[in-house]
């Protein structure tokens, strides 16, 4: 993006499997010689990436070690002790990071108020040095017992591991999420430490890469929308999870506000998948309880299959469905499409790399919905007679259909997946699709976008002019943010405005300190403010803003106020008599990098 004249270039290459390094240094320098833009002349550098993702769903990550109280070391495997399928008798339990004889304990306790009960067994500690150098981990992730009330246990612990094991990356729960829940405290940082090698040395080579070309800093996408600069990424590594959809969302989110609308559907169908997020008066959905390496169950992720990563993360619903998704048929005789794709190597069957599986892109060539001759500017050959003909042989001949009807079969069963992507962002939050509008982009996305919005009954369908690149628009024109949270679990009766203002203004102080280490003036400082909510006996909570400015009584009344309007949107009914549970408040620090 030019920021003098606001033009808009791209240059876009196919991806490289086997090192993604290679594929985005491609677009690099295409992109510079294409606009004849010089290294020096690049003032801001933004990337997305998948591999934090890629790293759990092909369960590469790091040999990683878990360290927990002396008793509590199958947390990961226990889980909530909650079957994802309730009705499958012979369903397994997901597959753990964490092996069990990578699972080690110490003595120590804490009770719920974060009082020592049992000391740190201070002894304990060389034999378990000892132990993960015999195991020889990369990474370890420690999680003790109610160390987000009182960290010196993990504190200790962790300063003596790296001080033995330098080479090692270490991880503390109560640094990684300092908040309640130990199964899913524990989860995420130990989905920390297992992808931090991989994510580490893979952004160094880049960082270097770049760096040797003469470009700015390198910064990363995270999954709230916001990018940091890598050291950030490697020390939370797992706010890098939904990097690559968050982009999107931000684009969507932008071309909106220039077009006056405030309430959108986001779809971005690629290769893979297709996601959905919603944005309600202009704000973008944000949620904390997310899972990432779930399985699909009818091309939709099963909530409970994966593993729960309680950080922010934009509200994302995804399918298996994208233009690479295949083709095929069960042993039953039914048509399926997904969730295997044929991804970028080979690739759909019209692309003549090698793919003999029909895929969705093959499907809309036939059914006329793609041109032949348009893909990337003419560059990308197609061949129309390829796809047709291993339509007709792998699904038209055994379910007795020409090439034409398996084509349309094939883009009913992608779009009615997709469709309940839509609807799990709108409906099933409470939300009404006739009052929003469709931003459609990606590979795939507009090529979608009139069937879906018919199905749910949305009026306008928004298609950005480069769908295909869209998302990298999102990586540019965003800002730098970093979220923090504080674990109170108090009525919020009991606690007054003053003990709430003190821990907010804490919080807001290490938001302060990060902004001022990346050299972005005070003028651009943003913070917004938000807390957990729930009724007393009830287990889950919904976030609610706060109003800015120094919390008082009365802006304590009106959060309460705005929880119970919330549970009303939510869930169809509040209870203005039952005591509002504090959990957790939040605080999120934005520094402006300036719109282009």
């Amino acid at each position: 993006v030019n920021d003098v004249d606001g033009t808009i270039g791209i240059a876009k290459t196919p991806t490289t499997p086997s090192d993604f390094g290679k594929a985005v240094l491609s677009g690099l320098h295409s992109a510079l010689d294409r606009y004849g833009v010089q290294p020096d002349e690049v003032s801001l550098l933004s990337h997305a990436t998948t591999v934090v993702t890629n790293s759990i769903l092909e369960e590469n990550g790091a040999r990683t070690a878990l360290i927990s109280t002396r008793g509590f070391r199958d947390v990961l495997e226990l889980r909530r002790s909650a079957r994802s399928d309730l009705y499958d008798m012979f369903q397994d339990s997901p597959r753990v990071l964490v092996p069990r004889h990578r699972r080690l304990e110490i003595t120590e306790r804490l009770d719920a108020t974060g009082t020592v009960i049992v000391p740190l067994a201070e002894p304990e500690i060389p034999g378990l040095i000892k132990q993960l150098k015999d195991l020889d981990v990369e990474a370890v992730a420690i999680s003790l017992l109610f160390s987000f009330l009182n960290d010196r246990h993990e504190r200790r612990l962790g300063d003596a591991l790296r001080e033995a094991l330098p080479d090692v990356a270490i991880f503390l729960s109560s640094e990684v999420l300092p908040e309640v829940r130990e199964f899913e405290r524990t989860s995420t940082t130990a989905v920390c430490a297992y992808v931090a090698p991989i994510l580490g040395s893979y952004l160094k080579r880049l960082e270097t890469a770049t760096d040797s070309l003469g470009l700015p800093e390198l910064h990363v996408m995270g999954s709230t929308g916001g990018v940091f600069d890598v050291r950030e990424a490697l020390r939370m590594p797992v706010n890098s999870v939904e990097s690559g959809p968050a982009a999107g969302v931000i684009a969507a989110q932008l071309v909106g506000a220039q077009l006056g609308e405030s309430n959108l559907i986001s779809f971005d169908m690629g290769g893979t998948t297709a996601k959905a997020s919603l944005i309600r008066d202009g704000q973008i959905e944000v949620t904390a309880d997310y899972e990432v390496g779930g399985t699909g169950s009818q091309n939709r992720w099963v909530t409970g299959s994966g593993h729960p990563i309680r950080v922010p993360v934009i509200d994302l619903a995804e399918v298996s469905a994208g233009g690479g998704s295949i083709a095929w048929i069960d042993p039953a005789g039914s048509l399926r499409v997904g969730p295997h794709s044929a991804g970028a190597e080979p690739g759909p069957v019209c692309y003549g790399q090698g793919g003999d599986q029909p895929t969705v892109t093959d499907a809309n060539l036939v059914l006329g919905y793609l041109d032949a001759h348009s893909l990337l500017d003419g560059d990308l050959p197609i061949d129309y007679q390829r796809a047709e003909h291993a339509l007709q042989k792998k699904i038209g001949d055994p379910m007795n259909m020409t090439a034409l009807q398996a084509a349309a079969a094939v883009r009913d069963i992608v779009n009615n997946g997709m469709a309940e992507a839509l609807r799990i962002v709108s409906i099933e939050r409470g939300h009404d699709p006739r009052e929003f509008s469709l931003v459609a982009f990606g590979g795939a996305g507009p090529v979608h976008a009139a069937a879906l919005a018919d199905e749910l009954d949305i009026p306008r369908i928004i298609v950005p002019p480069i769908p295909g690149g869209f998302s990298a628009l999102g990586l540019v024109m965003t800002d730098v943010r970093r979220d923090y949270a504080r674990t109170l679990y108090r009525q919020l009766e009991d606690l007054a405005a003053s003990d709430i203002e003190a821990v907010w203004s804490e919080l807001q102080a290490q938001g302060e300190e990060m902004l001022r280490s990346t050299g972005i003036s005070p003028d651009h400082w943003r913070f917004r403010r938000s807390a957990d909510l729930r009724y007393s006996r009830q287990a889950y909570e919904l976030n609610v803003t706060a109003a800015a400015g120094e919390f008082t009584e009365k802006i304590k009344a009106k959060l309460a106020e705005s929880f119970h309007s919330r549970h009303e949107q939510t869930y169809g009914h509040k209870n203005l008599t039952e005591p509002v549970h504090l959990v957790t408040l939040r605080l999120t620090a934005v520094g402006e990098l300036g719109r282009l």
